[in-house]
């Protein structure tokens, strides 16, 4: 079994910045892809940034340049760097991986709020 929790949300001021993690924990020797998503009141949860496993990263087009995804695979963690907060990245925040084995585990998610 394998266990994501994701930690580094909070309320915010619009143009801050903040850094998510999401930390795996359990059965689990490798990530193969990662994602973070977002899901607002009212909205479906979207996409805004992925690592894939060929180690290319891809991201929503309301994100780009302003949000980063990396991973640190010794401590088999991914974070989510955001910068240039606006009021409409508010969200639950949730990370899913793949594992090496190919078996996908999902977070439960961080509260971001961003406003005045």
């Amino acid at each position: 079994q394998v266990t994501l929790v994701e930690s580094g949300g909070g309320l915010v001021q619009p143009g801050g910045s903040l850094r998510l993690s999401c930390a795996a924990s359990g059965s689990i020797f490798s990530i193969y892809a990662a994602a973070w998503y977002r899901q607002a009141p009212r909205n479906q949860r979207v996409e805004v940034a992925g690592s894939n496993g060929d180690g290319t990263t891809n991201y929503a087009d309301s994100v780009k340049g302003r949000f980063i995804i990396s991973r640190d695979n010794a401590k088999n963690t991914v974070y989510l760097q955001m910068n240039s907060l606006k009021p409409e990245d508010t969200g639950v925040y949730s990370c899913g991986i793949v594992t090496g084995t190919g078996r996908p585990y999902w977070g439960q998610g961080t509260q971001v709020t961003v406003s005045s």
